[in-house]
């Protein structure tokens, strides 16, 4: 071999040797080789066979740890696998150094591609909301059907709180605050976090917060876990100010698949007053309304978000043998006190975003609402009257914003 002739060394082959990444139970992990990117991969054994398949993407700072919770609130419905973004969770850097979110969308659809499984109920949270409305807009064939939780789409008024995640894709930014926070122990940083993203860190169990502190001690190993948190961070606020067909809002517009929205009262990262305006940008969209949830609503309420989730597959002709729309609709309506639950395509208000009306299925927990909306009835999105909050969010907290 000459001296111009060296080996491809890909990222996922320099790695450092860590402790191995949490897996819960009836869970497994595999990794996937694509051209220029190695994802994890986190699934549940399906139920049955024929299940519809179903993808979920998390936040900046998450893994798909996060979505553990709803997955198995799911089982019997979908067929779930999670992944670990480029860079996050167990996946190594992509070769190219790409961590824009339009980067993530790529890696999201070669995923999909390859994998042969779409098109899929699409979940995100957060950056990963960003990420799964750019794929559902440019690649509608892989999507049946779209859920964000506190989707990470453009706010003219960023909220205080969030300020120091957009601060930190500012050059020097990361390593100022490296310097600052190294004497920090990784339970003072998980307890920031936590009060970040949840409405309520009590209701995080001593066992959830423990393998929080183990995960995220795991990967400040990783010599590239600031550099991931930077870059990515600056793909959010470049992704914030691209215009025209490329902007998100914009693409929101585009997004041809069903829509459940869901937002948090006590959001310090997403404003819940652009919940209105997420309502109005999906063509085909319905509002789930949980006042008292944080961030990550898929942890703290899973349940709450689950029934929600069956409503959106029952009224768009996903459930088939599964279930009938009226067993659908009862999962929120009484028994188990999780989402209330709307029937056809009509707008109602309440909680905050207008006077209430008709049409929300009251549960016997909490608050959360929920809401359906149409390109006729965008005009006057708003949040169900429902009280259907419940669920028990606890386990797996690495939650990333």
């Amino acid at each position: 071999m000459s001296s111009t002739e060296l080996p491809s060394v890909s990222a996922a082959s320099v790695l450092p040797k860590v402790a191995p990444v949490r897996v819960g139970e009836g869970e497994r992990l595999r990794s996937v080789g694509l051209p220029g990117i190695t994802l994890t991969v986190r699934s549940r054994a399906a139920v049955r066979e024929g299940l519809p398949p179903a993808l979920y993407v998390h936040g900046l700072g998450g893994s798909s740890q996060n979505w553990s919770q709803l997955m198995a609130e799911l089982d019997g419905l979908v067929d779930s696998e999670a992944l670990d973004l480029p860079g996050f969770g167990d996946s190594p850097p992509p070769d190219d150094g790409d961590y824009s979110v339009t980067g993530h969308a790529r890696a999201v659809i070669r995923y999909l591609d390859a994998a042969g499984r779409g098109p899929v109920h699409l979940f995100g949270n957060s950056l990963g909301g960003a990420i799964t409305t750019r794929v559902a807009a440019v690649r509608p064939d892989l999507v049946r059907t779209l859920t964000l939780i506190s989707p990470a789409l453009p706010e003219l008024r960023v909220q205080r709180s969030a300020v120091p995640t957009a601060l930190l894709g500012v050059p020097g930014i990361a390593s100022l605050f490296t310097r600052i926070s190294r004497d920090w122990t990784a339970e003072q940083r998980v307890r920031g976090v936590l009060g970040l993203c949840y409405g309520d860190p009590g209701r995080v169990t001593p066992e959830a917060f423990r393998h929080a502190v183990e995960e995220l001690e795991r990967r400040l190993q990783l010599p590239y876990f600031w550099d991931v948190m930077t870059r990515s961070s600056r793909g959010i606020v470049n992704a914030y100010t691209l215009g025209g067909q490329h902007g998100l809002w914009r693409q929101a517009e585009r997004v041809l698949a069903p829509t459940l929205l869901v937002y948090g009262g006590r959001d310090q990262l997403v404003g819940y007053r652009m919940a209105q305006r997420a309502a109005r940008a999906f063509r085909d969209s319905r509002l789930l309304s949980l006042p008292d949830a944080g961030h990550v609503a898929m942890m703290e309420y899973p349940e709450t978000v689950a029934a929600a989730v069956r409503e959106l597959l029952a009224d768009a002709g996903e459930l088939g043998e599964l279930g009938q729309p009226g067993e659908a609709a009862g999962a929120g309506a009484g028994g188990s006190g999780d989402a209330g639950a709307v029937r056809g395509r009509r707008a109602v208000e309440a909680d905050g975003f207008g006077r209430g009306g008709a049409g929300g299925a009251r549960g016997s927990r909490g608050g959360g609402s929920v809401s359906t909306v149409s390109d006729a009835d965008s005009a006057g999105a708003g949040a169900g009257s429902g009280s259907g909050a419940g669920g028990d969010g606890n386990d797996d907290t690495n939650a990333g914003s």
